[in-house]
């Protein structure tokens, strides 16, 4: 998913050889989940199913099971972000100059804006087939839930079997599921990444037991168009690149594809709203605006390990 995969393991206690086991198998666990996860739903590959569904629909088609799971997920964080999450976003980022391997051919007039409120998918009966209305580009989503299914694989496996259980940390392109602790009980500890490039974090974020971390920026998908700089994070309901006000955003929570639907979400809520939705939502939220400053929720200081500059409570 053009992203680079990392696992660390920390087998607290375990003779060496046995701890090389363990992240042997680990490894090997995260690997077979993300290569399924990749042939399911990457759009930078030209014979994942996604492709193929976006390519034959709206013709309905007989589809995998992972990929079928990521759309109903993809369906659900629609209908609970009010929209503000929506995969269907296919034209607009060909509109401004974006166009994947996925995406390729199905043509910016076929990939036009979905009817509000419709669904993401189209099932036929109880044939099995699934058509999709508008071409989808599941981008974090589809990240965010392989890094829950490798998660889930994991602790099934001997990494999770023990007591206490193994701790691991995977990331995929900055984004995290961990689990258990690096040793000595200590937390997982997880820079924010500077948005506008600085050498350092803006902040260090605490993982205890099992949590998530993503984050939205537009540090590096950003590009000029037609004279203006524009960035992938679509507005569904513009239609247009969204978060006025905002160059990052990275949400804490118990799962990393809902971390990467909220981060999205309340990026799009721009500097001006996104203290609010974030706060009703009791979510553990940081943000970085365009003139630099570090913003965060009440839940998100009790996980903060480290700060730099100047940090505004809303």
């Amino acid at each position: 998913m053009a992203s680079p995969l990392r696992l660390s393991v920390a087998p607290d206690g375990l003779p060496e050889e046995a701890a090389e086991v363990v992240a042997e198998a680990a490894w090997t666990i995260v690997l077979g989940t993300f290569e399924v996860a990749e042939a399911a739903m990457s759009r930078f590959r030209a014979e994942s199913d996604l492709t193929w569904l976006n390519r034959s629909s709206p013709a309905a088609a007989t589809i995998s099971r992972p990929l079928e799971r990521a759309l109903v997920a993809a369906d659900r964080a629609r209908r609970i972000t009010g929209g503000r999450f929506d995969p269907r976003i296919v034209g607009a980022l060909e509109r401004i100059g974006y166009v994947g391997v996925s995406q390729a051919g199905t043509g910016a007039a076929r990939a036009r804006r979905a009817p509000d409120g419709s669904r993401i998918l189209d099932r036929h009966g109880r044939t099995g087939r699934v058509g999709l209305p508008c071409p989808v580009d599941l981008g974090g989503i589809g990240k965010g839930l392989a890094l829950r299914w490798a998660a889930t694989a994991l602790d099934a496996s001997v990494v999770g079997a023990g007591e206490p259980p193994i701790g691991y940390l995977l990331e995929a392109g900055g984004d995290i599921v961990a689990a258990g602790s690096p040793g000595g009980g200590e937390p997982w500890l997880v820079g924010i990444e500077d948005p506008v490039g600085g050498p350092q974090p803006v902040a260090v974020v605490e993982v205890r037991d099992r949590g998530a971390v993503a984050t939205s920026s537009v540090r590096r998908l950003r590009w000029e168009h037609e004279g203006r700089i524009v960035h992938h994070l679509i507005d569904p309901r513009t239609g247009r690149p969204g978060g006025d006000g905002l160059a990052a955003v990275t949400v804490a929570a118990p799962d990393p594809a809902w971390a990467e639907v909220w981060s999205k979400a309340l990026f799009l809520d721009g500097a001006r709203g996104i203290a609010s939705g974030a706060r009703a939502r009791g979510l553990a939220t940081w943000w970085v605006t365009t003139d630099g400053a570090v913003e965060m929720t009440p839940a998100a200081r009790l996980r903060t390990a480290w700060v730099a500059g100047e940090v505004r409570s809303p």
